[in-house]
Parts: structure tokens; C-alpha cells; sequence
């Protein structure tokens, strides 16, 4: 699972010019309801002259358990996925008048990857704001590209560091996290934009979408749910009702999909509140063949508008993987669907009200169809 803070380092970027939605894909109408220790131990003889010069060197797993984004592994995956870092690196260097000669934040700088690239396409000034250890190895890459006189790097949480400026002429951030909210880290660009952001300036990326389809999926359901019925001869079905809460963060072979993408819910992040990431949403999947549904998947749109030619990228299953992958949740149930039958519900998304990073979902579906009546609720932990 990505365990990143909610103000931890996701500064890196993404894809060129995916595949948007689905040809099919449609928006129900509907209404909203508003509705994160361990003591370090001493170094151990023979580590070698200059170990403890190593930024981070004195972290434990316990450590990461908390601070996980201090981690430069984690840092690796996201600048390798190349649809996250390019999409950013092109909106940004092909769209400079976005940032010339502009004081620009960066929230959530993690290694710095997005304030390199504003500077490098001219921005005035950026301050990039990072929360986690990286903050410390950000400095020496800034030092080390020769931006530090562009580049200021915050160490702090967004909500308590002070900027050296009033207001700022542009928002960047990769804030998106597995199924899109995971890790809430959205509330804290809203707070930044709505503290720090000038009239007239752009928050980017600015528009974010979710979406839902249904997928056949016997063999890794088998593999990974109905496997607790029988272990070695015990019943350990406790563990299956735990499994099937838990959403499944993997990839999906597009020709598992058995209905129509549906977009689920819109998001302007230029005048979203944080309200708005806690609603209830209809959904209408129609089978576009006689199959048979294990599980419904989700998956998110990034959109950048306020570019000269709008860009941005999907997590799809139709598009090119992402290290977001897509959110598989299993049925109770198997469905069997005929080609042109609807499965009709609603899905409800909340932040966890012990833990605002992670996500209650509670999901309600139901077929009336040839071969297969259904109705049923359900409840998922993104933990």
C-alpha cells in the first residue's frame, strides 16, 4: 500500500495523454451528500567513517511506520512511474507561461522533482514543502542542481510553517493517493490554496475524477477470499469476513470488464471544500456481455485545464499501469449478468472518523435480472 503522510513527499509526476473515459462511459445525476516512534539505537561498531553522516541513517521500520515518505524507496517507485512524472513534467515545461517569472508551492515536495521542474521552466521563486525527512535530502538535490537561489525547501507540516510570502501565484501538488482520497492528503491543498493563494491563481493539478466498473474475477478471488474456508483442513472464514473489507490496491487485465465505466464523482479542486471528498453517489453498470461479476473496480482521472491544451492521465484499467494501480472490491456475492441487464446501487465515501487518512466505503448494489436476484450492502476499510 502507498503509505504516504498527508503532508509527506509526493512531488514527482505522471502520464502523457492517456485515455480519458470510455466512449460508453456516462454520469448518473446525482446529489452529494455533504456529509498517523521508536527510540533510534545507537550506531554499532564497525559501520564505517561517515555512516552517520548519511541523511535518514538513524530511522527504524518503526520510524517509517509513521514517516514512511522518509523512505527514498518509496520516492524511487513514484519518480519511476513514468505516466505520473512525465504527465507532470509536460504540463509544466509546455506550459510556461503558467510559471514564468511566478512565485509558485509545492506541496508535499518530497524529493523536489516538481519545484526542478518549475524552476527550470522559469518560475521567480518556489518554496517546496515537505514534512518528512526527504525535506533534508531535497536541500542537497536543490543544492546540487544548482536552484538554490530558486528554490527554498520548507521542512514542516503545510497546516504549521509560515511562508516568507503572503500569497503565491501557483499550487502544485501529487496529492492523489489509492483510490484517489486515500491518505486525505487533498485536505491540505485545500488548506494551502485557501491561505496562500492569490486571485487569479491556478492550483494544479485542478480537476479530479472518479470511476467505477465491474470485473469477472473467479481465479484470484478463489486465490485470495474463498482460499480462509479451507486452510490445511481448518475453518478460518474469520479472517475471509476481514479479507472481503479490505479493497484489493492491483492491477486489472482490461478484458476482465464485463459492464460500461460509469464516472462516479467530479472534483474541482480550485473550489472544492474539504466537505465535498465525503458524499454518496448513484451508480448504473449495464453488462456488455453474458458474464459473471466478482467484484466492482475503481479507478481515478487526473486533469490539468488550465493548460494551453488541456492534459492530464487516467489509472484505468484501459490505460498504461500507474503505480496507483486500481481499487478491486470483492462481492459476497457472484453475479451472473446477462448482456443489457443493469446493476444498480450506490456508493458511499467517508473519511475514517478515528483515522481521517484512511476511508469508509459502504457500497450498495442490486440486480434483478434473467438468471440472478440480488440485494445487498456492503462495507470496506482503506486501512
Amino acid at each position: 500500500m502507498d503509505n504516504r503522510d498527508s503532508n509527506g513527499g509526493l512531488a514527482e509526476a505522471t502520464a502523457s495523454r492517456l485515455r480519458f473515459e470510455d466512449p460508453d462511459e456516462e454520469e448518473v445525476g446525482m446529489e452529494v451528500e455533504e456529509n498517523s516512534a521508536a527510540a533510534g539505537a545507537e550506531g554499532e561498531e564497525g559501520e564505517g567513517e561517515g555512516w552517520e553522516e548519511v541523511i535518514g541513517n538513524d530511522k527504524t521500520s518503526a520510524d517509517y511506520y509513521f514517516d514512511s515518505y522518509s523512505h527514498f524507496g518509496i520516492h524511487e517507485e513514484m519518480l519511476k512511474d513514468v505516466v505520473r512524472t512525465k504527465s507532470y513534467q509536460n504540463v509544466i515545461t509546455q506550459n510556461s507561461f503558467l510559471f514564468k517569472d511566478k512565485v509558485a508551492l509545492d506541496v508535499g515536495a518530497g524529493t523536489g522533482i516538481l519545484s526542478l521542474f518549475c524552476a527550470k521552466a522559469g518560475a521567480k521563486h518556489v518554496y517546496a514543502i515537505e514534512c518528512s525527512q526527504m525535506a533534508d535530502m531535497a536541500k542537497e538535490i536543490v543544492k546540487a542542481n544548482g536552484y538554490s537561489d530558486v528554490i527554498t525547501v520548507i521542512k514542516g507540516k503545510v497546516e504549521e510553517i509560515e511562508l516568507p510570502v503572503p500569497k503565491v501565484d501557483v499550487i502544485i501538488s501529487e496529492w492523489m493517493g489509492y483510490f484517489l482520497l486515500f491518505e486525505n492528503m487533498l485536505n491540505t491543498v485545500l488548506y494551502a490554496r485557501d491561505k496562500w493563494l492569490a486571485d487569479g491563481g491556478v492550483v494544479l493539478p485542478d480537476k479530479a475524477s472518479l470511476h467505477l466498473t465491474a470485473i469477472e474475477d473467479a481465479e484470484y478471488k478463489e486465490d485470495k477470499i474463498e482460499f480462509w474456508n479451507n486452510v490445511y483442513g481448518f475453518d478460518m472464514r474469520c479472517i475471509k469476513k476481514q479479507a472481503m473489507m479490505e479493497p484489493l490496491v492491483d492491477t486489472v487485465d482490461a478484458n476482465q470488464i464485463v459492464t460500461n465505466c460509469q464516472l462516479l464523482k467530479t472534483m474541482d479542486i480550485s473550489k472544492m471544500t474539504p466537505g465535498d471528498a465525503s458524499f454518496t453517489v448513484p451508480f448504473k453498470l449495464i453488462a456488455e456481455r453474458n458474464d459473471y461479476i466478482h467484484a466492482l473496480v475503481a479507478y481515478f482521472n487526473v486533469s490539468f485545464t488550465k493548460c494551453h491544451k488541456m492534459m492530464g492521465f487516467s489509472t484505468g484499467p484501459r490505460s498504461k499501469a500507474t503505480h496507483w494501480k486500481q481499487t478491486v472490491l470483492y462481492l459476497e456475492d457472484v453475479i451472473t449478468i446477462c448482456e443489457g441487464e443493469t446493476l444498480t446501487g450506490s456508493m458511499t465515501v467517508t473519511p475514517n472518523k478515528k483515522n481521517p487518512r484512511d476511508i469508509d466505503i459502504k457500497l450498495k448494489y442490486a440486480l434483478n435480472g434473467h438468471r440472478c436476484q440480488v440485494s445487498r450492502t456492503q462495507h470496506y476499510k482503506m486501512r
